[in-house]
This record gives structure tokens, C-alpha cells and sequence, in this order.
């Protein structure tokens, strides 16, 4: 089956959509070249996401060598870990986002980077007419936000002069190597990295995000020894780098303290990657969807006037953000908005396990000891078996029920946010930022995409829009 894989390469999630629907199991094994060790079950069946991605299945579908071969960038951060070294992430990570005080902190952050760049920035392109691409604009916000909540630090991607930043180059082609190795026998491109030609010559661009975030670290250890540290019982709250750093130089930390630089670098390298793309991705696939579907605009704006209060004086920022933090769970439409987005358009289109021991899962496929299980989230999100004839439709709604209520949907048949044990902790800061952005510009301006610019997903990790999105706002 490689031919056909590497034929189809440049549209790869529509040619795995089109060979799930052919299939009646919804679930198929991809053989490769007797040679090449690339026997893996692919598959869309919400019920085999449900067995192996549950915590009863947890220790037997690992990340598992092959994963951290393929990852090998992220280092021992928590998207390659298993087992103890997974809970030791999980653990810092939980007691981040589950803090008393982290919704309310992280809103004021997100508010400010809102009313202090953004919104002039979209006002600015607005009064001038000038075409903008959006989806920039949208990675250049969360990567500021994601850096300021995470790190406490503010690097200042989004700006009036929007100048380039080669640090998002980087990431763009880290990802894109990543990706292809999936679709080439390893032993290939191992020794293509060997050989450091092609595409496998990405060492700077792994460089690049390395010295980054070893910037990150060394400031804030810099700004621990240069400030006055408070006991522990007036700290209001602690951002996660601080958090892993108090835990490394614990002296009961399990990390061997020999490698302690290199463990922070991978943990929040893992955090930047994630945090930082995904957000973007998932705003500029929102806005599209809604420049296509213009009625749907209408009716969030709708719901935004009735909740909100209809055009109250919208300079009052810190009162929109009031309003927005009492009646964020009263936007139904809106929320039914970004989970459709999130179905037909997922950020990460695709997630893979190991298996450790010899399985039958639930759709009759035999998994052997060492075998690879891709779970297929773009193609789960299209499938007319799972979510009915129209599922290709936009269609809010589908989030709805019949009483007006936010309709509720198993994470192992909508799973862009991942399912079981390892399921995002970060999904509702997600949704509320995606929310508090996409309230405050459908309430503001009209968009407009160019005539004759082509929007379609780009090859990668993450599901990037391959010529970005331009576009013209229009105030309302």
C-alpha cells in the first residue's frame, strides 16, 4: 500500500477519509513493504477508541519506542512519556490548571492581550481596508498567550508592524518532517537523517525552539535569584515553569538532577507545541467556516447581543470581559460553533498507540505485541455511520438539544481533544479562549476572504491552512 500512500501524500487526510468510507468497519489495516515494519491498524470506530484509549487499556497502548523515535525533538516531555514519568507531568500539570485561582488569572491575561494588540491590531486593518491573514494573526495571539499563562514571560509575537518571526518557521518545519516519517519505513528515514539531506535536515530548525525555551528558563531562574522569593503562603499563584522548576531543585525530585536542564527544556517544549498551533488552528477553521456559512454568523451575533447585552458601550473592555466571564456557559450556539469546528477540522488530525501485548479490539482486528494503532480524527469527524448523513454539513445545532442545552458527545466519538487518562487538561482553557475571541470579533467586524485565495490543509502534525487565510475585515 506505500505507492498509493506516497501518491496521495499532499492531500493525506482526505485520501484516509475516502478509504474509511469504503470501509464498513471503519477500521483497516495499512500494509507496507514486507521489510519496512509498517503493519498498523488505522481506524475511526468510536469503540475502539473506547477500549484502547480507556484508563482499563492504559498500561497495554503506550506511547512506546516507535513513537518516541518518530518525536524524537520533544525529548522526555509528556506527549512522548508513559507510565511514571507521564504521571510526574500529569501530576505538575493538574496542579497548574486546577488551581483556585488559574480560570480567573489566565481570562485577565487573555483580556489584555485582547484589548492591548488584537482588537487595535483588527482595527487598524479594518480602518485601512488592507488584506491580513488571519491565521497568522491567530498563532501569533496564542503563542503569546500560551507563553504568558505557561511561562510568564511575554514575547510579543503579535504587533502592529507584524515582523517575521522565524521561531514559527521552525516549528512549521519540525512538524512537517515529523509527519512524513510516518509514512516512510524507518530504517529510510533514519538514513536520510544520517546522511542529513532532504527534508531530515531540520537540525537548526530543532535548535531554533531549543535556545528559545532554554531563554524561557534561564530568565526565570535569573529573575528567582535577582527577587525577593515570598513564603509559600503568600504565593497567589504560580505559573508552570515556576512549578517545575521548585520541583526539580526539590531534592526528592524522581528526575536524576544531572539532567535537570534538558528535562525542563523538553516539558516546556512539549507545553509551547501544543498550546501554542493549536489554539490558531482552530480560530482560523472557525472564521472560515463561518465566512462560508454566514447565516451561522448571523446567529451568534444574535446570541452575543441577547447575552451580552445588545451594543453596550463596547469601549468598555473590562466590562465585556465581566459580561463574557458571568454568561460564557449561556453561548450555546457559539460553543456548538467551535465543536463543529472542532469535528470537521480538528488541530490534531490524528493520534497513534502502541500496543504492548498480543489484543482483539472491539471492531474483530488482532493487535500483535509491537503493533501500531492510528486513531484517525479527521476522517472519525466525516464518517456518515457516526454522524449521519449530513456530516459534512456546518451545523451547530448537531450541539444542541431539544431544551436549548449544550448537547453532550462521548470523547471517543469526538476526540479532538484526546480521550481516557490522557485526555487535555488544558480543553477547557482552550474552549474559553477560543470563545472570548470569537465573541469579541463576530460582535465587531464582517470578514471578508480574498476572491480567489485557496484555503486548504496544509501536510502536517497539526491541521495548518496550507496558504494561510487572507482576508478583509469590515466593521460592524
Amino acid at each position: 500500500m506505500l505507492p498509493a500512500l506516497f501518491q496521495n501524500f499532499h492531500r493525506i487526510n482526505e485520501f484516509f477519509n475516502e478509504i474509511m468510507e469504503k470501509s464498513s468497519e471503519l477500521t483497516f489495516l495499512f500494509k507496507g513493504p514486507w521489510f519496512s515494519n509498517m503493519n498498523i491498524i488505522i481506524t475511526v470506530d468510536p469503540s475502539n477508541f473506547h477500549m484502547c484509549l480507556a484508563r482499563a487499556s492504559f498500561v497495554n497502548y503506550v506511547k512506546g519506542p516507535k513513537f518516541n523515535e518518530i518525536f524524537e525533538f520533544l525529548g522526555d516531555g509528556i506527549f512522548n512519556s508513559d507510565f511514571s514519568l507521564w504521571q510526574y507531568h500529569r501530576r505538575l500539570a493538574h496542579s497548574f490548571f486546577g488551581h483556585p485561582k488559574f480560570n480567573s488569572i489566565f481570562m485577565m491575561k487573555i483580556w489584555e492581550e485582547m484589548k492591548s494588540r488584537l482588537i487595535p491590531l483588527l482595527d487598524n486593518v479594518s480602518k485601512h481596508g488592507v488584506e491580513i491573514n488571519l491565521h497568522n494573526i491567530f498563532k501569533r495571539f496564542s503563542y503569546d498567550n500560551v507563553c504568558n499563562i505557561i511561562l510568564d514571560y511575554d514575547p510579543k509575537f503579535l504587533s502592529l508592524d507584524l515582523a517575521p518571526i522565524p521561531l514559527f518557521q521552525a516549528v512549521i518545519d519540525v512538524e512537517e518532517v515529523i509527519f512524513r516519517r510516518h509514512a516512510m519505513p524507518t530504517s529510510m528515514w533514519k538514513f536520510l537523517r544520517w546522511l542529513g539531506v532532504g527534508e531530515e535536515k531540520y537540525q537548526k530548525d530543532c535548535q531554533m525552539l531549543y535556545d528559545f525555551t532554554n531563554k524561557v528558563i534561564a530568565m526565570k531562574r535569573e529573575e528567582r535569584k535577582l527577587g525577593n522569593p515570598k513564603e509559600e503562603s503568600e504565593v497567589i499563584f504560580h505559573d508552570l515553569l515556576t512549578i517545575y522548576l521548585n520541583d526539580v531543585e526539590n531534592p526528592t525530585t524522581p528526575i536524576n538532577s544531572s539532567n535537570c536542564d534538558n528535562f525542563l527544556k523538553d516539558a516546556i517544549l512539549n507545553l509551547l507545541i501544543a498550546g501554542g498551533d493549536t489554539i490558531g488552528v482552530t480560530l482560523s477553521w472557525l472564521f472560515y467556516l463561518l465566512t462560508k456559512n454566514p447565516l451561522v454568523t448571523n446567529k451568534i451575533r444574535e446570541e452575543l447581543n441577547v447575552v451580552m447585552v445588545k451594543r453596550d458601550d463596547e469601549n468598555n473592555n473590562d466590562d465585556f470581559l465581566r459580561k463574557f466571564t458571568k454568561h460564557k456557559n449561556e453561548l450555546v450556539y457559539l460553543h456548538g460553533a467551535i465543536c463543529e469546528t472542532l469535528r470537521l477540522y480538528p488541530s490534531v488530525p490524528f493520534n497513534h498507540k502502541n500496543s504492548v501485548e498480543s489484543d482483539i479490539l472491539p471492531s474483530g482486528h488482532r493487535m500483535k505485541p509491537d503493533m501500531q494503532i492510528l486513531f484517525n480524527m479527521y476522517a472519525q469527524g466525516r464518517m456518515k455511520s457516526i454522524w449521519g448523513d449530513d456530516c459534512y454539513e456546518f451545523k451547530p445545532e448537531r450541539w444542541i438539544t431539544e431544551r436549548g442545552n449544550i448537547k453532550f458527545e462521548p470523547s471517543y466519538k469526538f476526540s479532538a481533544f484526546g480521550a481516557g487518562p490522557r485526555i487535555c487538561q488544558g480543553k477547557d482553557m482552550a474552549l474559553t479562549q477560543i470563545k472570548i475571541v470569537a465573541a469579541a470579533i463576530i460582535r465587531r467586524y464582517d470578514i471578508e476572504v480574498v476572491q480567489g485565495h485557496q484555503v486548504v490543509p496544509g501536510v502536517s502534525l497539526k491541521l495548518q491552512m496550507k496558504h494561510g487565510f487572507k482576508v478583509k475585515l469590515i466593521r460592524c
